[in-house]
């Protein structure tokens, strides 16, 4: 299917992933082939599209036993079909904003050079 066949990722839900994503050093947003993704260097910290099933997901990077526990709790949490340490979360009205930072903030720590990664304030927990 077309990306035209997705719909939009809401715009006050991309205002609230930008106050995350770009308060990181050098993590950078760029249209991906479908949806929004950001960026520190060449790795993808997040993902975020409406699906051809008109729901939303966010993918990002999460340690190997984070990926073993999100993969375990089911919905809203998936295992992605690519990459050992790609999981996602389905977005909606519900979603829990303080969570999705946390996540964000770690899945950068993991894709972002040492040097920026101790740059930032981890979730601790």
């Amino acid at each position: 299917m077309a990306p035209a066949d997705r719909p939009q990722v809401p715009e006050a839900w991309l205002g609230r992933l930008r106050e995350i994503l770009t308060a990181l050093p050098r993590c950078e947003e760029e249209d991906a082939w479908v949806g929004t993704r950001w960026r520190v260097g060449s790795a993808t910290v997040a993902h975020v599209f409406g699906g051809e099933d008109q729901l939303f997901r966010i993918t990002f990077r999460a340690e190997p036993d984070e990926v073993m526990a999100f993969e375990h709790l089911g919905a809203p949490y998936f295992r992605a079909g690519w990459g050992r340490n790609v999981v996602g979360l389905l977005l909606d009205d519900d979603t829990d904003w303080t969570e999705i930072a946390e996540l964000l903030t770690e899945s950068y720590c993991l894709q972002a050079p040492e040097h920026l990664a101790d740059q930032v304030d981890r979730p601790t927990g």
